[in-house]
Parts: structure tokens; sequence; C-alpha cells
């Protein structure tokens, strides 16, 4: 339950959203679920829109500079509703852990700060794969000749290898926290429930099932085989 004085931000990245509204009331309401019931003051809200692009974020968020400066001046916790809205950056969330500010995601309010920067860590590697398989993609079918859109067996099989490409690397990066959890003697709709719980996303950025951690863990011991 939550209790205290809280500054909320919240993140869109186009200008076209906050026109729109589009994701701002979806993160409003996640914050107001957080902070329902206890004893709580909400002292203040700032809303962005931007690209969060660039290599230093925060210059780029002065509504998140703000955010911060007035949660330090009311000795208040920034809660965000969703922690992809705040940055997708490790160096940028290391530096708002150590900016002296308590901050939530009221997405994943359970998270300490180490799953908080596992979070950042995933999300961060994740982006960048997904940009680096695009752009040597392209480059490859380029040098190749091939008509970008063109479809056909050869293409369907070789996309389907870098699929499988991809999932096995997701599964070795995710096998010390499956591992642990495995040895904990968690069945695995309780591991799902608690990679969940720990904010991490699927190789395709939903939820956890049993049937997907069955899937990972099968992958992972035919990879050990």
């Amino acid at each position: 339950m939550a209790s205290g004085n809280f500054i909320a931000y919240y993140r869109v990245s186009t200008q076209q959203q906050g026109r729109s509204g589009l994701g701002l009331e979806a993160q409003r309401q996640a914050v107001m679920t957080y902070l329902n019931g206890g004893n709580w003051t909400l002292a203040g809200e700032f809303t962005e829109v931007e690209t969060g692009k660039g290599s230093n974020a925060l210059d780029r968020r002065p509504q998140l500079r703000a955010a911060l400066a007035a949660a330090r001046k009311a000795r208040a916790t920034l809660v965000i509703g969703k922690l992809d809205r705040l940055a997708r950056n490790v160096h940028f969330v290391s530096g708002l852990m150590e900016s002296g500010v308590e901050f939530v995601a009221a997405d994943m309010p359970q998270a300490n700060k180490v799953m908080l920067h596992m979070h950042a860590v995933m999300s961060e590697w994740e982006r960048d794969q997904i940009s680096a398989r695009t752009k040597a993609a392209l480059a490859a079918a380029k040098a190749r000749g091939v008509v970008l859109g063109a479809s056909g067996p050869t293409n369907l099989r070789r996309n389907i290898e870098q699929r499988q490409e991809a999932a096995s690397a997701f599964a070795g990066r995710l096998q010390p926290v499956l591992d642990s959890l495995v040895a904990a003697g968690l069945s695995q709709r309780a591991i799902a429930t608690r990679l969940n719980e720990m904010g991490l996303r699927t190789a395709n950025g939903g939820e956890w099932s049993q049937t997907q951690v069955a899937r990972v863990l099968k992958r992972l011991a035919e990879q050990g085989d």
C-alpha cells in the first residue's frame, strides 16, 4: 500500500502520441492504481513528449529534470506508469539511481534497484540486437542484389534460421536467472509468475506463461546436449 509524497512522470515518444493522448491515459491509470489506498499525496504531475534518443537522454527531457527537482524539494518518490517509458538505457537508469531521488515503476512496484537495473540491461540489449540484426540483414540482402520485400522459399528459410538463432541467444542470456529459479524448486508456472514480477519480458516483449517457460527450458536443454 503506497504512502508518502509522490511526483508522477509520464512520457510519450512522439508529438502525435502527445496530441492524441495515446499511452498517457494508460500511464496515469497505472499510477493511480498503484497509489490506490494508503496515506499518500500526489504532489505534482509532469508530462514529457520527446523521442528519448541521443547520448544524453536527460538533457532531452526538461520535464523529467523538473520532476526530479520537485521530488527532491518535496522529499517525494518519483512514480512512473511503466519502466520502459523512463528509459531503455542502462547508464541513464543507473544515473537516476544515483540522483538521490527514489523512484518506483507502477508496473513492477516490488522491483528493487537490482531488478530495475537488470530490466534496463535486458531492454537495452534487446533494442541494440534488433537494430543490429535489421541493419545486417538489409545490408546482406542489398549486397546479394535482393529486392527488399520479395518473398520466396530461400528468404523464408533464412528468416526462420535468424529467428531461431535469436531465440537461442535470448535463452542463453536468461539461463542464469532460470537456473536459480529451477534450483529453488519453483514450478514452471511459478517461474513465469516470478519473471513477470521481476519485469523481465519474453523475446517478443510480452508477459511470461507456463508454456513459454517450458519452451525456453527445452531450448536450453537441447543446447546443452
